[in-house]
């Protein structure tokens, strides 16, 4: 299973033999607890394991991530939304395809569908016109698999309460902010069921590690 292009970019040479998995979710729904035994699971099945993110996951990301999400004063909703392409661009084209190509797994903290979910429908822009810069900056790079961890918004905040001293920019946004967010995820994963897995992230952690597993269990093979 590779990472999958659309028609757009077709000509661009899809990677053939990794795999390209993402884990979508507010914040507070538990992506980086997922990951983390995800990653453990994979391992486990021989796969090499690629566990990266969006923004930070090369040294300019790291730069451009503490722009977008700790910049002091406003950063219009445009230029936001630039930002997170340029990141994605310099990702894929140094990270995520060179892991893929190897056959490598890929395990990716966000990717394009937060920038629909957080930018389009958080910040109000245009969803159609923010996945096709998406698109265009990863050169049509789609996941084999997205991981949507679904949870209500108010109990994502709860949970951040919990585990915060500061929110980020994104964070501290008010709770329509990240109602439009969830609404916006949802509807994706009802655009592409083939691609999402939704999760119910209300539930323990081990209950949807297992989920998740059962489900990369029918798509891939171990290789030891």
């Amino acid at each position: 299973m590779s990472g999958s292009q659309t028609s757009e970019t077709a000509a661009t040479g899809a990677p053939e033999d990794g795999l390209f998995i993402t884990l979508e979710g507010g914040d507070g729904s538990g992506k980086s607890t997922q990951a983390a035994l995800l990653e453990e699971w994979l391992t486990g099945q021989g796969r090499t394991v690629v566990r990266t993110r969006e923004p930070g996951g090369t040294d300019a990301g790291v730069e451009i991530r503490e722009i977008v999400l700790h910049h002091r004063g406003d950063i219009s909703p445009r230029a936001e939304a630039l930002l997170y392409a340029a990141d994605r661009a310099h990702h894929v084209e140094t990270v995520v395809r060179p892991a893929l190509a190897r056959g490598d797994v890929v395990l990716q903290d966000r990717y394009l569908d937060s920038s629909v979910a957080y930018q389009g429908a958080g910040r109000v822009l245009d969803a159609d016109e923010i996945r096709k810069l998406s698109l265009w900056a990863a050169q049509g790079l789609l996941p084999d698999l997205t991981i949507l961890l679904d949870l209500d918004e108010t109990v994502a905040r709860a949970r951040l309460d919990t585990s915060r001293t500061r929110y980020d920019r994104l964070e501290a946004e008010k709770a329509d902010f990240h109602a439009r967010v969830r609404s916006a995820y949802l509807q994706l994963a009802s655009a592409e069921p083939q691609r999402f897995l939704v999760v119910d992230a209300a539930r323990p952690a081990d209950e949807i590690a297992t989920e998740i597993q059962a489900e990369l269990g029918r798509r891939i093979a171990p290789t030891r």
